[in-house]
């Protein structure tokens, strides 16, 4: 439910004339009206609707106001929606008293006053479209909280088997040698073995640099943002093939805090992972401005695009790459947009005015 879509705002009494009144009262709040004539009526279409509010007469036949509350409080679906009740004979603290323990979070008494009915149907209405929106956003961090534990979890098992394919292999093959040279009977036999051993140690320390890097770039912290992007960029088209540049603006681009830098890093690499397994693009560009109310920063490909529901950033249609991504960017109050790019996509991220490093408390190495 968004911050603007309608809520349904259900009206009960058994006097036609009354539901017209209460219509017309509530119109401007642009809500979706549903009347109903009966207690029996009202619980059918609370069975079939999401109700943010149940606004009813306490005086009806066959089944009173009073009864209707307390079935309607009795369903646990209906265990928080809110009731007002109307009245123009029920007005005795007694009759409050009943109202409220069967359930009623207000009581209106009659002559009905307009614009006292709308601020507390809307103040209810809102509550209820506020609390759909959490529990949207709650079920969205619960799915992207387990894929983030998933994406460890193969991060790890990744790691776990370029330590023991690669780095395990080469310097098991090098122990293999070394332990050779025992039994080597000439010294040509020795220098040849041992320069071969060297060899298989030199590219297990560059697989356990690459790998060190790819966590943490050192550059990031020596060199700053631009030599850290530079080197991911290199890296990038060495290993994949596809073209990259660099552009960023101004030239003499300043150091940024550190946590924005690791930020912006993060993001770049993000983005160029997901151009690398899903776009098909033959180049991407990155390019990185410095204006006098912030950043921005775009990732640009020639790839095959993404769907719409992506580029809305619907939930269910996000991975935990883009879902991390627009995390880190609100952690500095910005801004993260995606666009289709005619051919390829644009990922597109903005950031306010620079905040102090020592205002920001969240991790986002």
């Amino acid at each position: 439910m968004s911050a603007h879509e309608q809520v349904n705002i259900l009206m009960v009494d058994d006097q036609p004339s009354k539901l017209l009144t209460y219509e017309v009262m509530l119109a401007e709040l642009g809500e979706n009206l549903i009347k109903a004539n009966s207690g029996r009526e009202a619980l059918e279409l609370l069975l079939k609707n999401d109700v943010a509010v149940v606004l009813m007469d306490v005086s009806m036949p066959e089944m009173d106001g009073f009864e209707l509350a307390e079935m309607i409080r009795q369903h646990p679906r209906f265990q928080r929606t809110a009731v007002i009740f109307i009245s123009g004979v029920h007005l005795t603290d007694v009759d409050y008293l009943k109202g409220y323990q069967r359930g009623a979070v207000d009581y209106i008494s009659v002559p009905v006053v307009p614009e006292l009915l709308r601020a507390k149907v809307s103040v209810f209405a809102e509550l209820h479209r506020r609390a759909h929106q959490l529990e949207t956003l709650n079920l969205e961090l619960r799915r992207l909280s387990s894929r983030l534990m998933t994406a460890q979890d193969e991060e790890r098992r990744r790691f776990a088997r370029d330590l023991h394919d690669d780095i395990g292999q080469e310097l098991a093959a090098a122990k293999m040698m070394l332990d050779g040279l025992l039994q080597t009977p000439s010294i040509k036999d020795e220098e040849k073995a041992v320069s071969e051993a060297s060899d298989i140690i030199d590219r297990a320390i560059q697989q356990v640099r690459s790998m060190s890097y790819l966590m943490h770039p050192p550059l990031l912290d020596e060199g700053g943002l631009f030599s850290a992007l530079r080197w991911l960029l290199e890296g990038m088209t060495e290993r994949s093939g596809i073209r990259t540049s660099l552009d960023i603006q101004p030239i003499d681009f300043p150091r940024l805090p550190p946590l924005l830098e690791r930020t912006i890093f993060r993001i770049v690499q993000e983005a160029l992972t997901n151009v690398f397994r899903h776009s098909r693009a033959q180049k991407a560009t990155v390019t990185l401005i410095q204006k006098e109310k912030g950043l921005v920063l775009k990732v640009r490909d020639d790839g095959k695009g993404v769907a719409e529901q992506t580029l809305q950033l619907q939930p269910g249609s996000i991975g935990i790459g883009i879902g991390g991504m627009r995390e880190r960017v609100r952690e500095f109050g910005g801004e993260l947009r995606i666009t289709n790019a005619n051919p390829g996509t644009t990922v597109e991220i903005s950031i306010p005015t620079l905040v102090p490093a020592s205002q920001i408390t969240l991790a986002t190495a």
